[in-house]
């Protein structure tokens, strides 16, 4: 959401200090026979999918999403449509669109379902809508200041019995009431164990911060069953950049544990991540119930060229979870971040520690599918790097690591070269004895030696092999000690399977 110093500062005041003081403030080469020469091609580039089911609904790659729309909220497959919503550049309106995809959603109408009045309360400025179905009904909560103090931000609610969102049905159903009548946004809602809960930030009486985090019981959709409990205050050194901010969060139930992550500090380059997490059996309107975690779990990535990640959300394509956030293509703004309209919603999977933890890794950039390869006779392990080295391991638990695109290749058509996600100058390259990430040295020798053929795979051919562009009879392999290496599989069918990858 936007930046804000002090609740309720008149909005010349409050302009004028955004505008002043935001930037002031080792391997080897086995030999073990020859390629048979009927292996062929494959004929398509990988696509992320659930599980590493080549069949199942394919998570889109398109980096940004859709541009311009901050504070991303999507909601899981409701009766086969996804449904988006956000900030929207103006902050003076309420959007949704719709479509059976993802990536659908990038070229969707989008219906304006509710308009700020031209005076009086909620005519200042709009943000963060996020669009929940309760019992059978459509709900928006949204915050919203007033047309003579924009800032004097409150959350509201708006309600529809209508079964598709983008229908014209939506009634306002008044403000959220809590403890406080203070600077008061970012709501979401959840439902455990049978009780729905609302999970809101706010700038409470007698602490020094710009907002918090509190939970609550709720009585219905439209108002709060019990007092707030604060579970969340920004004091760690990632958290108070340019403003003390716990804000924007949103909920995961998975693995025995209820998870919330939350944004924190400026919306610019220092805006992001952090994580709570409860016992899944836990009391939720305990304060003690609720360990936050030390560091943040999402930033800035400057290899990546993503600035700001935050203001999250979560959906899903069929058994993935999938991040949804907003981050900027660039790091230096020119005026107020406020004012910048470049902060474009992003998706991108989201993965699991053997322990049940998220691991979110980086923003990713640009490019095409992200894929991870697993061994064929290893399939809880992944092809990951380590000081710029290949190696085979499990429980990665920073997945950017074992992340890669299929480029073509160096050597042009019918090869390919494999890009590092997280460090996307660098390729896999075979230097004689082992494989490595390196940058491109733009060398005829270096082409060569990051350049592989991509075939179908050689002990099963829904998986993929990869073969050295310079070499017919070589490919990349693990060799069962957690080494990737270079061998010439021939008809051994052990080190068929160790040079066949799934894709996932």
């Amino acid at each position: 959401m936007p930046d804000r110093s002090s609740s309720d500062r008149s909005s010349s005041d409050r302009r004028s200090l955004d505008r002043r003081s935001l930037f002031r403030v080792g391997g080897a080469l086995a030999v073990a026979g020859a390629l048979p020469a009927s292996v062929t091609a494959a004929s398509a580039e990988p696509r992320a999918r659930s599980g590493g089911d080549p069949n199942g609904p394919a998570l889109t790659t398109r980096n940004p999403l859709v541009e311009q729309r901050a504070d991303p909220f999507i909601t899981r497959p409701t009766d086969g449509t996804y449904y988006l919503t956000g900030s929207v550049p103006e902050y003076d309106r309420v959007v949704v669109r719709g479509a059976p995809t993802l990536d659908g959603l990038a070229g969707a109408e989008e219906t304006t379902v509710w308009r700020r009045p031209a005076s009086g309360a909620m005519g200042g400025y709009i943000w963060a809508p996020e669009l929940h179905r309760i019992d059978g009904k459509w709900y928006i909560y949204f915050a919203a200041g007033d047309s003579d103090q924009p800032f004097r931000i409150r959350t509201y609610v708006l309600e529809s019995a209508d079964a598709d969102p983008r229908a014209g049905g939506w009634v306002l159903r008044g403000r959220m009431v809590t403890a406080w009548d203070t600077f008061t946004l970012d709501a979401t809602t959840f439902e455990h164990r049978g009780r729905r809960y609302f999970l809101w930030a706010q700038s409470e009486p007698g602490i020094n911060t710009n907002s918090n985090l509190y939970i609550a019981e709720m009585a219905s959709p439209l108002a709060l069953k019990t007092a707030p409990v604060r579970i969340a205050v920004p004091t760690l050194d990632w958290e108070v950049q340019g403003f003390r901010v716990n804000e924007g969060a949103a909920v995961l139930v998975r693995n025995g544990r209820v998870f919330v992550t939350y944004s924190a500090s400026a919306t610019d380059a220092r805006y992001c991540m952090g994580l709570l997490t409860a016992d899944e059996n836990a009391d939720l309107l305990d304060a003690r119930s609720w360990t936050k975690t030390p560091t943040p779990v999402f930033t800035t990535n400057d290899a990546t060229r993503q600035y700001g990640p935050g203001h999250n959300s979560f959906t899903t394509v069929g058994d993935q979870d999938v991040l949804v956030y907003h981050a900027r293509d660039y790091r230096d703004i020119t005026g107020d971040p406020l004012f910048d309209p470049n902060r474009h919603t992003r998706v991108q999977r989201l993965h699991w520690n053997d322990d049940g933890t998220p691991s979110f890794g980086v923003p990713v950039g640009k490019g095409g599918p992200i894929v991870r390869l697993s061994p064929l006779d290893s399939p809880g392990l992944h092809v990951r790097h380590f000081a710029y080295r290949l190696r085979v391991e499990g429980n990665v638990r920073e997945p950017a690591d074992s992340q890669f695109r299929f480029e073509p290749g160096f050597l042009g058509s019918g090869t390919t070269s494999i890009q590092s996600v997280n460090h996307p100058t660098r390729y896999v390259r075979f230097d004689g004895a082992s494989l490595r990430l390196d940058p491109n040295e733009g060398t005829d020798a270096y082409r060569r030696a990051a350049s592989f053929t991509r075939v179908a795979g050689l002990a099963d051919r829904d998986g993929v092999s990869l073969r050295l562009a310079a070499d017919r009879s070589a490919y990349v392999a693990h060799d069962g000690s957690g080494r990737l290496v270079v061998a010439r599989p021939g008809h051994d069918r052990r080190a068929r399977e160790r040079a066949t990858f799934r894709l996932g």
